[in-house]
This record gives C-alpha cells, sequence and structure tokens, in this order.
C-alpha cells in the first residue's frame, strides 16, 4: 500500500484577501498583481517546482467597494487557468464556478476543455454563491434560498458529471487504415429532465485523461456539509485548532461512507497561513505585526459581507452587538450565525465582534520552519487533514515554507519526493471515475447466459456432412 502523504494546494490571492489589508503594499507584490496573468504564471510555475498538487483559483459574482482588494479586480478563474495550464505540467488547476448562476452544459464544457488543454489536471471548487448581491447580476430580484441554492448544486454536479460520460474513452477509433473516425455506439445522449435543469446532451467532446475534473467544495451549513459528503473528492475549509479539524473531518468522512462513498476518497485540504522565520521568537514577532497592519475600519466593513453586506458603520462600537434580524439568511447564512450566536453568549459588543473576526486571521502554524514543519506533522498524523491550501502572496514568504518547512516534511515522508501522474487525480490518489456507459456494458455482457452447446447427434451429424465427398455437378 502506497503510504499516505501530505496533499498541498496553493491559493494565490494577488493583492490579498479577506483579513489582509496591507498586502498590497507590499513591493514584492505588484499592485496589478490580480490581474497580472505573468504574476500568476510565475506563482504555479514555483508550486509546481515545489511538487504542489494545484493551484487554487478563488472567486464571487458579487462585489461592494468594501470588498477585499484581490476581490475589486481580479481574473475570471477558468480563463486564467487556461493560460497558467500551458505554462505547467504537473500541478492541478482548481477553479471555482458558481451552480447558482450558470447552466450545467457550459460549465461541464468549461471544464472539460481546461482538462484537455492541462492534460487531466482540471479540477473544480463547486460553491452556491454566497453573495446575496449577486442575483442583482443575473436578471433575478432575489438570490435562491439555502434549500434551492443547495438543490440546484447537487443536481447541477450530477447533470455535468453526466455529461462528461457522453462519450466513452474509446469513442474516437480515428483509424484512417477504415476510414472510422468515431464508434457511434460509444457516443451517448444524456436526456436529464429534474427539478432544476432539463439537458439532453451529449457534451460535444470528448473524455478527458483523468475522466473527469476532480470536485471540490466548500460549505460549512448543514446543507453544504451534506453536499460536500455527496459530491465532493476533496473539500476546503478552516480550522482554528486542531480538535475542530479533526472533528470536521471525521464528521465528513462519516458523512461520505453512509452515502455509500468510500471515505478514503474524500480529502479535507483547509487553507493555512503559515508565519515563518528563523526563529520562533522572530516569527512570533512578525505575527504582532502582522496584526497591527489589519485595518480595524476595513473588518468592520468586511464584517458585513456575511450578512448580506448589512452596515454594521451605523451603530455604537461599544454598544452590545446589534439586533440585525435575519440579515444574512441569504448569504453566508452558517457565518452569520456563528457570529450573532458567539456575541449573544458571550456579551461582546460590536468593536469586540470585530476584533474577534479580525483574530479568527491568527495562525496555528507561527514559528521557525522546524516549529511549523512539527505543527503541520503533528496535525496531518492526528487526522486534522488531508493536505493543505497555502495562502499566496509575496514570494519570499511562499519560498519560506517550499525551501525552510517542505525539506523538512520531505525528509520525514510526510510529502512526496516527486509527482506521481501527470493527472490531478493521479496525484492527489483518487480514482478515475468508471464511465456508467462503459461499466453498464460491462456488467451486462458479465450476466448474459451462455449460450448452450448444440447436442451430440447435430455435432456429429455436422462433422459427417463436412468430412463427406461432395459431388461434382456438370
Amino acid at each position: 500500500m502506497t503510504r499516505r502523504t501530505l496533499k498541498l494546494g496553493a491559493v494565490l490571492l494577488g493583492v490579498g484577501g479577506p483579513g489582509q489589508h496591507a498586502t498590497w503594499l507590499n513591493p514584492e507584490i505588484p499592485p496589478d498583481a490580480s490581474v497580472d496573468v505573468r504574476w500568476y504564471i510565475a506563482r504555479a510555475q514555483e508550486a509546481e517546482a515545489a511538487l504542489f498538487d494545484h493551484v487554487f483559483i478563488v472567486d464571487s459574482q458579487f462585489i461592494t467597494a468594501d470588498s477585499p482588494n484581490h476581490y475589486l479586480s481580479r481574473l475570471e478563474p477558468l480563463t486564467l487557468l487556461s493560460a497558467i495550464a500551458v505554462h505547467t505540467s504537473h500541478i492541478g488547476l482548481v477553479g471555482t464556478i458558481t451552480t447558482s448562476y450558470n447552466e450545467p452544459f457550459n460549465v461541464a464544457r468549461r471544464l472539460a476543455s481546461l482538462d484537455h488543454i492541462s492534460g487531466g489536471r482540471a479540477g473544480w471548487n463547486v460553491v452556491t454563491s454566497g453573495d446575496a448581491g449577486t442575483a442583482g447580476n443575473y436578471s433575478r430580484e432575489s438570490h435562491f434560498d439555502y434549500a434551492t441554492r443547495y438543490g440546484r448544486a447537487l443536481e447541477h454536479v450530477r447533470v455535468a458529471q453526466g455529461l462528461w460520460d457522453s462519450y466513452e474513452a474509446d469513442a474516437f477509433p480515428r483509424d484512417r487504415g477504415r476510414g472510422e473516425f468515431f464508434d457511434r455506439s460509444r457516443q451517448h445522449t444524456l436526456d436529464h429532465r429534474g427539478e432544476y435543469f432539463s439537458v439532453v446532451g451529449p457534451l460535444n467532446l470528448e473524455r478527458s485523461p483523468q475522466g473527469q475534473p476532480v470536485i471540490f467544495q466548500a460549505g460549512d451549513s448543514e446543507e453544504g456539509r451534506d453536499l460536500g459528503a455527496s459530491i465532493a473528492e476533496a473539500i476546503f475549509t478552516h480550522a482554528q485548532n486542531l480538535e475542530q479539524a479533526k472533528a470536521f473531518r471525521t464528521e465528513l468522512r462519516a458523512r461520505a461512507a453512509a452515502k455509500g462513498r468510500d471515505p478514503e476518497h474524500l480529502l479535507i485540504v483547509p487553507g493555512i497561513f503559515p508565519i515563518i522565520a528563523d526563529t520562533d521568537e522572530q516569527a512570533r514577532a512578525k505575527e504582532a505585526a502582522g496584526r497591527g497592519e489589519r485595518s480595524f475600519e476595513r473588518a468592520l466593513a468586511e464584517l458585513g459581507r456575511p450578512f448580506g453586506w448589512h452596515d454594521f458603520s451605523q451603530y455604537d462600537l461599544d454598544a452590545p452587538f446589534p439586533e440585525v434580524g435575519d440579515a444574512g439568511e441569504l448569504s453566508f447564512r452558517t457565518q452569520a450565525e456563528a457570529i450573532k450566536t458567539s456575541a449573544r453568549e458571550n456579551n461582546l459588543t460590536l468593536r469586540q465582534v470585530v476584533q474577534a473576526q479580525l483574530d479568527v486571521f491568527r495562525s496555528p502554524f507561527v514559528g521557525s520552519p522546524r516549529t511549523v514543519a512539527d505543527a503541520i506533522q503533528h496535525w496531518f498524523e492526528q487526522g486534522g487533514f488531508d493536505g493543505i491550501n497555502i495562502m499566496v502572496n509575496a514570494p519570499s514568504e511562499f519560498a519560506r515554507f517550499t525551501e525552510g518547512v517542505l525539506p523538512i516534511l520531505r525528509e520525514r515522508g510526510v510529502v512526496r519526493s516527486e509527482y506521481e501522474s501527470t493527472t490531478l487525480r493521479g496525484n492527489l490518489g483518487l480514482p478515475i471515475p468508471e464511465n456508467r456507459h462503459t461499466a453498464a456494458r460491462h456488467t451486462a455482457d458479465r450476466h448474459q447466459p451462455a449460450q448452450a452447446p448444440a447436442d451430440a447427434t447435430a455435432d456429429a451429424t455436422t462433422v459427417a456432412t463436412e468430412r463427406a465427398p461432395v459431388a461434382l455437378v456438370s
């Protein structure tokens, strides 16, 4: 059995995501990094040189003036990943696409195209769009409710997977000698008619080297966890401590098993923010300096996002956390409810809630390269995660991880020393999904009754006839 190894992802956040208010001021980072394809390509090549499994492109469909800097102006994921694909050869390419504001056929085609362009390295981060304001960009007066969002998401993914099975692996012999370009018996329509989508098919693109793109998913609500257990092969999450991480992984694997899935084929890969310096003391000082760079005013504005961009600047900071009714019901409901519950149970003021949100970005992986390596190894071996996603901004900080921490983990056998495959599935240790039509045909062949043998008299007569002299007719 191949030894379990830590999976590695790089989340490319350009000029800074949530809580990274001063990132863009770093002279190492171009002020337009989030729209500079050369910046992304360089970071992806650095990650590939360090044998990372994938790069990860987050995305959303709605912004306000208070959105994080990177969110204000960034490249569309699959367009960007297609550019990265032709400048890399092994690293996986994972892009975020919402199921709420896309049609399954277009998504299936775009992802399958990226899978072919990259030689089997595409991954899909399935989201349902937490920003309720997205509805206004897609001719809707209101966002879908939770039940509809997640019902659509499950059906959307199932339809896409069905479309990816439109062609069996041997559908295109392209045999010039026989004049046979494709075998029409290996092409299949989908003929799906469901609650949210009606799709005939087939997809006009053949099967890719890894069969289907890898399905990633991120969502912490009850509906989100159930969706992840149903369709995800890797789950992107966040954990503040090892106990929380273990509990999440244990629950999701149990849910997957209850749905008849192999829990070993569900990877938990949280995002982490390692803070690394030559010594532990220097790393802690670096962490403190970073906290000082975060803007309280920006954090106050960003607090509104899970509540549907509710304006919290209108309230007294030192009064109890305000009653905001059902704000957030159609947005990031689980996060909003968690904030309200914590404020109520701990009698927090609005100022204290904002400060607590700033503290969410405190990292449990702070110290020298060896200290950080020890912590990552401990979480991994204790079942906290199957892999990690490193947030990437400044190249020198990323290098502290790839050149300082990774060699230690590699020497210990925690991470691999070479790529095992040219596909994302192969490197993640995930199986290639069998084409449903191929599987059905193989099942039918196995259950085909054996042909009854001819009786002995008939056999003898046949043999005698074959051996008898033949009269020549003039």
